[in-house]
């Protein structure tokens, strides 16, 4: 009976935890943590808690519902992640997967929604704001209107009119506020304060006269109505739009040349002879700006020979950096070269410096009347390094294999070493001259290993912004292009240049021409992988 006893309980005991199991609880403990642990996690939280309320309410504020969603969510499960002591897995993942999310996977998304869109100068907007703006712009003064005394109040950086109505009523309105109902301070029969406003003196209205004399205040929401403007920052007087607009039709009529501009759904007001007047606002154009970015005529001359430069910059560079790098691991591969070391530490030494430093550096260099090439190596001659195209598109990839090859040099001397001898001895043994060992049986084992980072090299000069930006900035320019593009420029600084330089600026369409970009670089990729892995099979 005892021993029928001794064997249940020794059946109904837990097994014991194995090394894995146990290691697991450690971290687990080590990751719930003791006080000063805990004390560290809500001081941290707290001020992510305290960053995600501020977010909240300025998007709150601004009406942006879908950003304040997501800062709540994220807010949320962060808060959960941290507290939880379940998920474990997730403490880890959560900061990395946050900012993958902010930084790729939002502007991924963001540049696809901007390429559907028209946003770009003269359409930054709403139709809302767009209104406001083209009235503001035709104000006339009501004749014989009446004199608003007023004082000029300013808050957070921003202007506003505190009005005197002749009813004694204070109003208060700045260049996006209409007039509104205020609790103000008087001093006689004037209101001279309000709350969370700051007076200005008269030394600071005279200080910022021009600020305060452009500024126009709604009267009411109803843009027709007119707004208020001071000449001198003691009276203000009604000022009304020459345009009229008609929110029903959706039209502007200019009241002097009787036009009536409409809405056609272009995102502008447009004649009946198809004068747009702008600023517009933004709207959906469909696939407008990807069949823009291929067919317009301005678009398509520099367009061709920016792809075929992109192409040939990319291919030259990858080839360039790889063959010399290779060549210099195969040199300092040789076990009785005395020094390797040093030699190497040497060869890396371009890949230790920020490449934009270096590329200013070399721009120095390549100056034409007082760089060092020019002056010193070349005994004071006048060679247009960066100023002619030829020279340029030289310079460029001079610069960037002085740039890239240490990257390669590492890679390759990772790879040869890994490279058995034996294969090397029985090749010779076999009467293998040096050539054929090469050729034959290192290079191919070699280009198993370095293939992924010749497509990933690609990939980066592809899209290597920063080596033209700070060499040439694309130049020599273009004169015959009808954009700002010159001859050096790949395809990534040309929709740079389309995007935030120039005149005019068309965020849809360098969105437009970004996923074009990724793209190329996406199906190059692919199908160079896919010959990777048959090299790998070949090999194996």
């Amino acid at each position: 009976m005892t021993d029928t006893l001794s064997g249940a309980e020794t059946a109904t005991e837990d097994p014991k935890p194995t090394a894995r199991q146990r290691r697991a609880r450690s971290i687990a403990d080590q990751a719930g943590g003791g006080l000063a642990s805990v004390i560290v996690k809500i001081a941290a939280l707290a001020i992510v808690d305290a960053i995600a309320v501020y977010a909240a309410l300025v998007l709150f504020g601004h009406e942006q519902w879908i950003v304040l969603a997501a800062v709540v969510l994220v807010a949320g499960i962060v808060n959960w992640v941290y507290f939880s002591r379940r998920a474990l897995a997730a403490k880890y993942l959560a900061p990395g997967l946050i900012f993958l999310c902010l930084f790729q996977v939002f502007v991924l998304v963001y540049t696809g929604y901007v390429a559907f869109t028209n946003y770009g100068t003269g359409h930054n907007g709403s139709k809302e704001q767009a209104v406001a703006a083209l009235m503001a712009s035709a104000l006339e003064r009501v004749p014989d209107s009446a004199s608003y005394p007023i004082t000029v109040v300013e808050s957070g950086g921003e202007i506003g009119l505190l009005v005197t109505t002749p009813d004694g009523e204070a109003l208060l309105g700045t260049a996006e506020q209409p007039l509104a109902p205020v609790d103000a301070g008087f001093d006689g029969d004037k209101a001279v304060s309000a709350p969370g406003w700051t007076t200005l003196q008269f030394a600071d209205v005279l200080e910022r006269t021009d600020q305060i004399t452009e500024l126009a205040v709604p009267f009411s929401d109803d843009p027709n109505d007119g707004a208020l403007r001071t000449p001198d920052g003691t009276s203000a007087y009604l000022y009304t739009s020459t345009l009229e607009y008609d929110e029903a039709a959706g039209t502007l009529t200019d009241l002097r040349s009787g036009t009536v501009y409409s809405d056609l759904g272009t995102g502008a007001f447009t004649a009946p002879d198809g004068t747009e007047i702008l600023p517009g606002w933004q709207v959906t154009v469909g696939f407008d700006n990807f069949i823009r970015a291929v067919t317009d005529a301005r678009l398509a001359s520099p367009l061709v020979y920016v792809t075929i430069w992109t192409f040939a910059f990319a291919l030259i560079s990858v080839a360039s950096t790889f063959f010399l790098g290779l060549f210099l691991a195969i040199a300092f591969n040789n076990a009785r070269m005395r020094g390797r070391r040093t030699y190497r530490v040497l060869m890396i030494l371009p890949y230790a410096v920020p490449s934009f430093l270096s590329a200013l550096v070399w721009a120095g260099m390549m100056n034409q009347s007082f760089g060092f090439l020019n002056e010193v190596i070349f005994g004071g001659a006048d060679i247009p390094w960066l100023t002619d195209p030829v020279l340029a598109k030289v310079s460029v990839l001079i610069v960037n294999l002085w740039l890239g090859f240490p990257y390669m040099f590492l890679v390759c001397t990772g790879a040869l070493q890994a490279i058995p001898e034996e294969l090397q001895e029985a090749a010779t043994v076999d009467g293998a001259k040096p050539w054929a060992v090469f050729r034959l049986i290192k290079l191919p084992l070699l280009l198993v290993s370095v293939a992924p980072l010749l497509i990933a090299s690609f990939a980066f000069n592809f899209n290597n912004f920063n080596i033209v930006y700070m060499l040439t900035n694309g130049g020599p320019r273009d004169s015959e292009a009808p954009i700002p593009v010159g001859h050096t420029d790949l395809l990534i600084s040309m929709v740079y240049k389309v995007a935030f330089t120039g005149q005019t600026r068309d965020y849809g369409l360098a969105s437009a021409y970004s996923i074009i970009i990724f793209i190329i670089v996406a199906v190059i990729s692919v199908i160079a992988f896919r010959r990777t892995k048959s090299l790998e099979e070949l090999n194996g």
